[in-house]
């Protein structure tokens, strides 16, 4: 009988403490902001920048210049910046899997600097933004075609 009785306790206590709903930043009351923002991100976190904002511009083949599209994308970046100004990102320069691994490697280089350097014309700090290239190494799109390696020349925004 008291096994039973102690195992209905340590049951409830179980269930009461799985009904706790803990005060961290994922439910957004740590951050101040009350809860979850728009398309159910964190305020302020890679979710909130890639449902909310856009955190890709992409680049046509051997090109590290912006279009307009991506220059929009980059302008809503920038004011997303602005907005959480304790965020620090790092853009990734990407490339499709033509061409050797150096050029790729330069490629997604530039890539990266036009997208940091593009949001500090914007008034972000540079020092918040960390650039990398991945070269051709880390494709979202495989197969060798032109739609995937459209996808592939990429410069991608994520929190740090």
């Amino acid at each position: 009988m008291q096994t039973r009785t102690a195992a209905a306790l340590a049951t409830i206590a179980l269930l009461a403490a799985c009904s706790n709903t803990p005060q961290t930043a994922t439910t957004g009351a740590a951050n101040g902001a009350g809860g979850l923002g728009a398309g159910g991100a964190v305020p302020g976190s890679q979710q909130d920048l890639a449902s909310n904002v856009g955190d890709r511009v992409y680049f046509a083949f051997d090109s590290s210049r912006l279009g307009p599209d991506d220059q929009v994308t980059l302008d809503r970046q920038a004011q997303w910046l602005q907005k959480y100004a304790q965020v620090g990102v790092q853009v990734a320069g990407n490339c499709d899997d033509r061409g050797t691994e150096e050029y790729n490697l330069a490629l997604g280089q530039r890539r990266a600097n036009a997208a940091r350097d593009y949001l500090a014309a914007r008034g972000v700090n540079p020092g918040r933004v960390e650039t990398i290239s991945f070269g051709k190494d880390r494709p979202i799109a495989l197969g060798d075609t032109e739609e995937a390696w459209a996808k592939n020349r990429n410069a991608t925004t994520s929190v740090r």
